[in-house]
């Protein structure tokens, strides 16, 4: 695991400049109103005692205010203000694919705009970049020049490994997060046994998933003998891709892995935003953070 990423080009920079200046409007926007709303804070804080009012839950009641008072008066709480923001970015061989971004692209972007949400709400972000191993670690702290670190970090970053050990990644958050936080995983989820350890960090933390996919991983061109490479695996096949029969069992195939995949994160029980590299990000971003501001407010 790295520490730090060395070595920053000045070309790195003016990417992490013109993300930022990109974003602006989107983080803005985005979470203007809704953030507090989407990113609860980690738990409750004493406020203060009150007298009693009707409608008052009485297990709140200060017996011992009470006493002194001789009225009833309830402790009232109020939700810490501070935040943690972790992101959790896959930077596995298959997140290396796409078109016209990649994957990986589009994930550092949408890191970017949660990292300067989260920045300008004064909380604190952190990340870590993970493929078969955990790759590289940013520690939670606050700040919009922390925020511009995390994401010269992510694009400045270079993989060596090409699998994906997700749960090994989501067994690293749960030690690395001391108190409740809000966990936000970027991936394409094409690992094995995550499951368990994505239910057991849900337990204790808010997680999102937000699913990046591309649709050639789901429609073949036609266009004659192909030969088809796992990133991860460097496993190998030849498809023809005039034979229609090919093309429709790959593509169940793929169909098969997303329906998994969605089921399994709504079995779980955490938010999933689905992405794709084809499409803009903004407004499935922000239709998927405003269903669950709603649904929070309730």
């Amino acid at each position: 695991m790295t520490s730090e990423v060395r070595g920053v080009s000045p070309e790195i920079l003016r990417q992490v400049k013109a993300i930022e200046l990109r974003t602006r409007r989107l983080v803005t926007t985005l979470f203007s109103g809704e953030y507090r709303s989407v990113f609860r804070g980690q738990g409750i804080e004493f406020a203060e005692v009150r007298a009693y009012q009707h409608g008052d839950d009485f297990r709140s009641i200060d017996w011992n205010v009470s006493a002194r008072m001789a009225m009833p008066y309830v402790k009232t709480y109020e939700e810490e203000r501070e935040l943690t923001l972790l992101l959790m970015v896959d930077r596995s061989g298959s997140v290396e694919f796409g078109r016209p971004v990649l994957k990986s692209e589009r994930a550092v972007e949408v890191a970017a705009v949660l990292a300067l949400a989260a920045a300008r709400h004064n909380d604190r972000i952190g990340a870590a970049v993970f493929s078969d191993r955990i790759d590289h670690v940013v520690r939670p702290a606050k700040g919009r020049l922390h925020a511009l670190r995390v994401i010269r970090d992510l694009l400045a970053f270079k993989p060596e490994g090409k699998g994906t050990n997700l749960g090994a990644a989501l067994r690293y958050a749960g030690r690395l997060l001391r108190h409740r936080s809000i966990i936000v995983v970027l991936s394409d989820f094409r690992a094995a046994d995550w499951e368990r350890d994505l239910r057991r960090l849900a337990l204790k933390h808010e997680l999102v998933a937000i699913t990046i996919d591309d649709p050639r991983e789901l429609d073949l061109p036609d266009a004659g003998w192909v030969e088809l490479e796992d990133a991860e695996t460097g496993q190998r096949i030849l498809v023809d891709t005039t034979d229609r029969d090919a093309r429709i069992k790959l593509r169940t195939a793929a169909e098969q892995v997303r329906s998994a995949r969605a089921r399994a994160l709504q079995q779980i029980g955490i938010d999933h935003v689905a992405l794709r590299t084809d499409q803009p990000y903004a407004q499935a971003l922000h239709r998927a953070f405003a269903l669950r501001a709603r649904r929070m407010s309730r």
